[in-house]
């Protein structure tokens, strides 16, 4: 059976998370079923990563056996087609070795995170950016943020419902970026990393959000990695404005 890759594209408000639920949208079971108008049959796919509910992507990389020989290109437009009305699209296909996966070949994975500090409600990106009414200082983020990059213990960073076999991880880059707009200023937290535990990306940015607001100090972000303890966390953010970016692996299928 061909094996295909897919480049996917999502917004994840109106899906429980990536991975399919019996009784809740998800992301997995609108493409499973798309697949299954053009090759009836039950299908399974994997995925890079299983994203939360209400988590976006603009690089999710999932995989799919087929009977048939399909030509990416047109494989990728059928399945457009049969994914409407839902938001999501496959913006890439490429057949790949039969032993190719998603998950498990994945050397790398890049997360984005968006806020913003305004004081008006968000109206065209309603869900697709964290709102807070207060400005935010970039460099003590940046200052909190470095205290999190390299080879640590994450239990502090991590959900007590995490099913990672250890909490320790490899963190590449944490990067702050403020973008000045017309109203309010954006804040970008660019994340790389092999891998990540349950919540802990929106535990980075809710807790250096509290950096950015003067609540902590980055000596407080080192002193709640060192805890090794779920109650030292700052607040856990909400899901919107979190993206899953790009994936990266040896050899890019896509390119």
């Amino acid at each position: 059976m061909p094996r295909y890759a897919l480049l996917v594209e999502y917004h994840g408000a109106p899906f429980s998370g990536w991975q399919r639920q019996n009784d809740h949208p998800s992301v997995q079971a609108a493409i499973e079923a798309a697949l299954a108008k053009l090759e009836p049959g039950a299908h399974t796919i994997a995925a890079a990563g299983r994203t939360d509910a209400g988590v976006h992507a603009t690089g999710q990389v999932a995989h799919c056996d087929l009977a048939r020989d399909w030509d990416p290109f047109r494989l990728s437009e059928a399945l457009n087609f049969h994914l409407k009305p839902a938001p999501v699209a496959i913006v890439a296909c490429a057949q790949v070795a039969q032993d190719w996966h998603a998950r498990f070949d994945a050397v790398e994975r890049q997360y984005l995170f968006r806020l913003i500090a305004r004081r008006a409600p968000l109206t065209s990106e309603a869900g697709q950016i964290w709102r807070v009414n207060h400005e935010l200082d970039a460099d003590a983020m940046q200052a909190g943020a470095d205290r999190l990059i390299g080879h640590h213990d994450f239990t502090t960073f991590r959900s007590s419902i995490c099913q990672a076999k250890s909490p320790v991880k490899t963190l590449d880059e944490l990067r702050v970026t403020a973008i000045p707009r017309r109203i309010g200023t954006e804040y970008q937290f660019y994340v790389r990393a092999r891998s990540f535990l349950h919540n802990q990306l929106r535990s980075f940015v809710g807790t250096l959000e509290r950096v950015g607001a003067g609540a902590w100090t980055p000596d407080d972000v080192t002193r709640a990695l060192v805890a090794r303890n779920r109650a030292a966390c700052g607040p856990v953010c909400p899901p919107q404005g979190l993206y899953l970016a790009g994936v990266r692996y040896p050899v890019d299928p896509f390119a």
